[in-house]
């Protein structure tokens, strides 16, 4: 067989288009290989061959094509499933080919050997727990239908995750492979090491944490048939495994499966259309499930199964409502007693924080001004252990200024207050006690995450303070009291979706305790007692509150009951950004008029809520409609209708989760 004379070539690039390549006789080159070539004025790029030619074009003339420079694989790494994924991907979410492959597969250039060394220290023989008569309807219920979506529904401890590894084990006996989805790296340990034990050597892992060369090695595995269940975070939902009988995601609701750069996808569905793709089972589960998947099941597109007995004969946790409303502290008395009474009986505590640093915001109590990050519309947060204010969005920092910059006043304080400054209070405050924090500051070093989770597995720690770290998947027998500090915060977001997080957080810290023994107490300190999401979350009414949830966003008319588009525009050139704002709604308003009445609305252009980030200025178009299809064609003409100058940076996202 002859090499092929010419190669199709597409790069990670926002051009919608291939480019036609001379192969000067590299052999083999096939499609799935990545190659170098040059492009345009750059010297050399790396993209990816999607086919081989025997003859160029008819409309290219073959002395005027360039040769590829290197092929960077020596066996393809991916096949026709994997393009014909990532060509529904470059459709759905508005990127081009090449972008959607590159979101999909490793970046490392070579495998350096690591991906096996694991395995074989795992001990395997963890043998299935029995089951409730609850997790065996719902095993049996799912497993009557080869392929289709399924829920399973459960306050937290109910034993989501054993259904979800038995459905595992009898879909590898049918000859078929197994997709296993979790949202957090700390989840990611806690599952990985039940799969493992349980499924040992032919359990891959795929997510963030792991070098470009050993997801690399793990995505060759998968490839070669070597590894038959998959389990990560959400770029795992790509994995190219063979046969794939069962795609699972557990705490599906979670924001981590949507992605935040080009493409932005959300893995739900990436799955459903791999589901629909392979004939596979598709199980969705959380405690908190998203108002999508709960109107999904309504609606009769997914079948719901209920669970509501604690296998591990915990019983659910009583709730506390503390009123924060006139005091300064920042552990209340009732907390601060459950504390002492937990750590007594050689029990342990989580508290729990949406926010790092040690205070918020740095605020002039003279004139009120705030300290905004120089290159961001948001405040910078002062963390004391670095001595150092600090920007979440675009990492800039300084040091505290000793006086306010506005007007002189050396009257400088804090307007609310982080983990890091939580830990310092209850150092003071209760000195014997053994205290871990964990956020992305404190688990920036590798391994930190791991043993901080051994030694509180372990009890050696009276007290773990987290952000949403500890707020899903973490299921430690010891803990008896967990406490959630400003409850509220996050109400007040400017967002549709700000009353589902907060809910949802709520009830997925409280239910961290309690989970083996009936003793468990939880603690809502809030500064609104009477708000109805903070009395529905103590009682734990997760349906009443998604119905009245979907009750508003119907009357509202955002999602479910459509489906949402934001297109921003950003430059670092504030005129820039408004001008080709305004340019694409009057394009979009005049696509409208060819649409049948109401079919699509149009919301802006606005600024956006966060109007300035890493300099770069932010305007926002909104496009909402009943019909996924209508809005997609709109977008499709918009995009190659629109001409934007070079200063401006366009970012489309279908489905958008947050609006800032």
């Amino acid at each position: 067989m002859t090499d092929p004379s010419f190669v199709e070539v597409v790069f990670p690039i926002p051009v919608d288009e291939s480019f036609t390549y001379l192969n000067p006789g590299i052999s083999p080159l096939e499609p799935g290989m990545r190659v170098e070539a040059p492009l345009g004025r750059r010297a050399r790029l790396a993209g990816y061959v999607i086919r081989t030619l025997e003859e160029a074009p008819a409309s290219i003339d073959p002395a005027r094509l360039r040769p590829i420079l290197r092929r960077i694989d020596t066996e393809s790494l991916f096949g026709p499933d994997t393009l014909e994924l990532a060509r529904w991907l470059s459709r759905m979410y508005h990127c081009s080919l090449g972008e959607a492959l590159s979101a999909m597969l490793p970046s490392a250039r070579r495998e350096r050997g690591e991906a096996s060394e694991e395995f074989e220290e795992i001990e395997l023989g963890r043998e299935a727990r029995t089951l409730t008569p609850g997790q065996s309807a719902a095993l049996e219920g799912i497993l009557a239908q080869p392929a289709g979506m399924s829920y399973l529904y459960g306050p937290t401890g109910t034993g989501k995750t054993e259904v979800f590894l038995q459905l595992a084990e009898k879909t590898l006996a049918e000859g078929r492979s197994v997709i296993y989805l979790v949202p957090e790296i700390a989840l990611t340990h806690q599952v990985e090491k039940d799969a493992r034990n349980r499924f040992g050597p032919q359990c891959a892992i795929i997510h963030s944490r792991l070098t470009p060369a050993r997801k690399l090695a793990e995505w060759r595995r998968i490839m070669a048939g070597d590894a038959r269940i998959v389990i990560g975070a959400r770029s795992a939902i790509f994995a190219p495994i063979p046969e794939l009988g069962l795609i699972i995601i557990d705490e599906e609701h979670d924001s981590g499966y949507k992605s935040g750069t080009t493409p932005r996808y959300h893995a739900r569905q990436v799955a459903m259309f791999r589901a629909r793709q392979t004939g596979a089972r598709l199980v969705m589960g959380s405690a908190t499930p998203s108002p999508e998947a709960w109107q999904a099941c309504r609606d009769g597109f997914m079948r719901r199964f209920d669970l509501a007995i604690r296998p591990a004969g915990g019983a659910f946790p009583s709730i506390h409502v503390v009123d924060m409303r006139g005091t300064s502290q920042l552990i209340s008395e009732p907390l601060a007693e459950a504390l002492r009474d937990a750590r007594r009986d050689c029990r342990q505590s989580i508290l729990f924080l949406n926010r790092r640093g040690f205070a918020r915001t740095l605020t002039c109590q003279t004139c009120g001004t705030e300290l905004i990050c120089r290159h961001c519309a948001v405040p910078l947060t002062w963390h004391k252990s670095s001595g150092q204010l600090i920007c979440h969005y675009c990492g800039y920092h300084e040091s505290r200024p000793p006086a306010c910059p506005s007007c002189g006043s050396l009257d400088l304080g804090w307007a609310t207050y982080g983990t890091e400054r939580i830990e310092e209070e209850l150092r003071s405050r209760f000195p014997d006690f053994s205290l871990a924090r964990l956020d992305t500051d404190t688990t920036a070093a590798r391994g930190v995450l791991e043993s901080t989770l051994k030694a509180f597995g372990e009890g050696n720690i009276d007290v773990l303070i987290g952000t949403q770290m500890v707020a899903k998947g973490l299921n430690f027998p010891g803990v008896r009291v967990v406490g959630i500090l400003a409850a509220d915060q996050g109400l007040a977001m400017p967002d549709f979706r700000a009353a589902e997080r907060v809910f949802s957080l709520i009830v997925q810290v409280a239910g961290r305790a309690g989970r083996h023994r009936p003793d468990g107490q939880v603690f809502l300190q809030t500064r609104k007692p009477d708000h109805p999401l903070i009395q529905r979350a103590a009682e734990g009414d997760v349906p009443e509150f998604l119905e009245q949830e979907l009750a508003m966003r119907r009357q509202l008319g955002f999602p479910p009951a459509v489906r949402l588009a934001r297109l921003v525009f950003r430059s670092k050139i504030a005129p820039a950004a408004r001008t080709a704002a305004h340019r694409a709604a009057d394009l979009a308003y005049q696509l409208q008029r060819q649409l049948p009445k109401g079919q699509v609305g149009i919301l802006g252009p606005s600024e956006c809520i966060l109007s300035v980030i890493a300099d770069n200025w932010r305007w926002q178009l909104i496009l909402r409609s009943r019909s996924l299809g209508h809005l997609q064609a709109l977008i499709h003409q918009l995009r190659t209708s629109l001409e934007l100058p070079s200063s401006v940076y366009m970012e489309i996202d279908i489905d958008p989760l947050q609006m800032l």
